[in-house]
C-alpha cells in the first residue's frame, strides 16, 4: 500500500466513524440510521459529504441558537380551555387534551370559520382583509408568484405599507424561487420588509430540497386570518381555466385563534429575518362559536407534532375518518394505525387525486396503500384538475386543515402550520368538500392487474419515500 493510498484509507475511516457517532446519536428510525451508515462506510467519502449536506439537521440547531436569544413561549391566546366544554369521554374531550399536552396552546372558542373554494374564492376575500388592515399584516406563503394571483396580492401590499401599516412577508427559500423570486424582489424594491425562509446559495447554509416552510399563513391585525393548502399563483385562479389548473381549499378564521397564527408567523419571521418579535395583547372575545387550535410542526422543537395530532384522531375515531390529500405516502405507523381502525369497523375514506403534479409520488402511493386496502379501507381517485387540499374529519365533529400533507415530507421535514376545528357544522362543510372529490374506486384487483414493468416501478419509487 502506497503512503497516498494508506492516508486516502484512514481519512475514509476516520470520516466514516464520525458519520457513523453522529448516525447512532441523533437518527431514531433504525432504516435511516443503518441505510447512512452504510453509505458512508461503501462510498468513500461521497457517502459522507452526502450526509453532512442532506443528513445533518441544521434547522435545529439554528432553532436551538433562537432559542437561547430569549425565544418567547408560544402563548395559549385565550388561556386553557375550559372545563366541560366537551362532553365527557367523548373525542373532542381527548383530542383536545392530548392537542394542549402536545402544542402547549389552548382550543380556544368564539372563533368564525369559513370555508373558500380555489383562488377564485380566497384571494378576493385575502385582498379586502389586506385593503382594510389597520395596524400590522404577516403573510407567509410556499409559493408567491408576481402573476395575475399574486401581483395584486404585492400591490395591496405595497398600498399597506405606504399608509402607514406595518408589514411583513416571508417567502419560502425553494418554493419561491430558488434562483429567482420575482415576489420577493418586488416587494424589497417597494420597501416592504421581506424575508426568505432558509435562501443562500451556500450548500451548507441551505439544503436544496429539504427542511422547507410549507406554511400559508395571513393574519390582519391579529383579528383575520387565513390558512389552508391554498399557494399565491395564477393557476389557483381556476376559473380563468389556466393550463395546469390547480385546485384547493382555504380557509377565514375570524377570533381568538388569529393571534397563534400571528404568534406562529411571527416565530417564523425572526427565525427568517433575524428581526424583532411583535408584541401580543390579550386575545379579544370572537365573533363565532367554534373552537380551534393551530398546531405547528418542523424538524426543531415541534418536530412530529401533526403527524402526532394525525395518530391520536385516527385512534381516538369511532365511527369515520375522512382525508383529502394531494400526496399520501404516509410512514408504517399512520398507515398500520389507519388500518387497524377500519378493522375494528371505522369507515375510512381517503381521497388522492387520479393524477396528482408530481408522478413518482402517484407511483410510490400505489406500492404503498395494500395494507390499507385489504384491511377494508376506501380510496377514492379524485379525478383532474389536480386538487391541492389537505382536510381531515373524523366522526363528523373534529376537522384538521392547514398546509401538511400526508407524506413524510411534510410529517418530518417540512415546517408546517394545521388547524383543529371542534366544531360538527364546519366538519359537515368539510365532509362534503371531500366527498365531492371521490371519483373512482382505487381497488387491490386494479393494483394487481398492472403491469409487472410498473409494479416494479413503483416498488422501486416507495423506497425513496422519505425524500420524494
Amino acid at each position: 500500500m502506497t503512503p497516498t493510498t494508506a492516508l486516502l484509507t484512514a481519512l475514509h475511516v476516520a470520516l466514516s466513524a464520525l458519520v457513523t457517532a453522529h448516525v447512532l446519536l441523533r437518527k431514531r428510525e433504525v432504516g435511516s440510521a443503518i441505510g447512512w451508515i452504510g453509505l458512508a462506510w461503501l462510498s468513500p467519502f461521497v457517502g459522507s459529504a452526502i450526509y453532512g449536506l442532506f443528513g445533518v439537521n441544521r434547522v435545529r440547531r439554528r432553532a436551538g441558537a433562537l432559542a437561547r436569544r430569549a425565544l418567547p413561549p408560544v402563548g395559549d391566546a385565550g388561556g386553557p380551555t375550559q372545563p366541560g366544554a366537551h362532553a365527557a369521554g367523548s373525542l373532542a374531550e381527548a383530542l383536545d387534551r392530548s392537542g394542549q399536552r402536545l402544542t402547549r396552546r389552548a382550543a380556544v372558542a368564539g372563533n368564525a370559520v369559513e370555508l373558500l373554494r380555489d383562488g377564485d374564492a380566497a384571494y378576493p376575500r385575502m385582498l379586502a382583509a389586506i385593503e382594510a388592515a389597520r395596524s400590522r399584516i404577516g403573510l407567509s406563503s410556499y409559493i408567491f408568484r408576481d402573476d395575475a394571483a399574486g401581483g395584486p396580492v404585492i400591490d395591496a401590499l405595497i398600498r399597506a405599507q405606504a399608509r402607514g401599516v406595518e408589514v411583513r412577508v416571508v417567502i419560502d427559500g425553494v418554493g419561491g424561487g430558488y434562483f429567482r423570486s420575482a415576489a420577493f424582489r418586488r416587494l424589497r424594491r417597494a420597501g416592504v420588509p421581506a424575508a426568505r425562509f432558509m435562501h443562500s446559495p451556500l450548500p451548507w447554509n441551505m439544503p436544496f430540497l429539504n427542511l422547507r416552510s410549507h406554511k400559508k399563513i395571513l393574519v390582519v391585525d391579529d383579528r383575520i386570518g387565513f390558512t389552508g393548502g391554498l399557494n399565491i399563483g395564477a393557476e389557483n385562479l381556476v376559473g380563468t381555466d389556466p393550463p395546469d389548473a390547480v385546485r384547493d381549499t382555504h380557509f377565514m378564521l375570524h377570533g381568538p385563534v388569529v393571534r397563534q397564527l400571528a404568534e406562529a408567523f411571527d416565530a417564523d419571521w425572526c427565525f427568517a429575518s433575524g428581526g424583532r418579535h411583535w408584541a401580543f395583547a390579550p386575545a379579544a372575545p370572537g365573533p363565532g362559536g367554534v373552537a380551534a387550535r393551530v398546531v405547528t410542526s418542523g424538524p426543531d422543537r415541534d418536530i412530529e407534532k401533526i403527524e402526532a395530532t394525525m395518530l391520536q384522531a385516527v385512534v381516538c375515531a369511532r365511527r369515520s375518518v375522512l382525508v383529502m390529500t394531494p400526496y399520501f405516502l404516509p410512514d408504517e405507523r399512520l398507515v398500520s394505525v389507519i388500518a387497524l381502525a377500519a378493522r375494528r369497523g371505522v369507515a375510512v375514506d381517503l381521497v388522492v387525486p387520479a393524477r396528482s403534479n408530481h408522478r413518482p409520488v402517484d407511483w410510490a402511493m400505489r406500492a404503498h396503500v395494500g395494507p390499507l386496502l385489504q384491511a377494508g379501507c376506501r380510496i377514492w381517485l379524485n379525478p383532474p384538475p389536480f386538487d391541492h387540499s389537505k382536510l381531515m374529519v373524523v366522526d363528523g365533529e373534529w376537522s384538521l386543515i392547514g398546509s401538511a400533507n400526508w407524506d413524510m415530507r411534510s410529517l418530518r421535514l417540512n415546517f408546517e402550520l394545521d388547524v383543529e376545528v371542534y366544531d360538527t357544522a364546519i366538519a359537515q362543510a368539510i365532509a362534503a368538500r371531500i366527498g365531492a372529490g371521490q371519483g373512482q374506486r382505487l381497488t387491490i384487483e386494479a393494483l394487481a392487474r398492472r403491469p409487472l414493468p410498473a409494479r416494479l416501478r413503483d416498488a422501486a419509487m416507495r423506497l425513496a419515500l422519505p425524500y420524494i
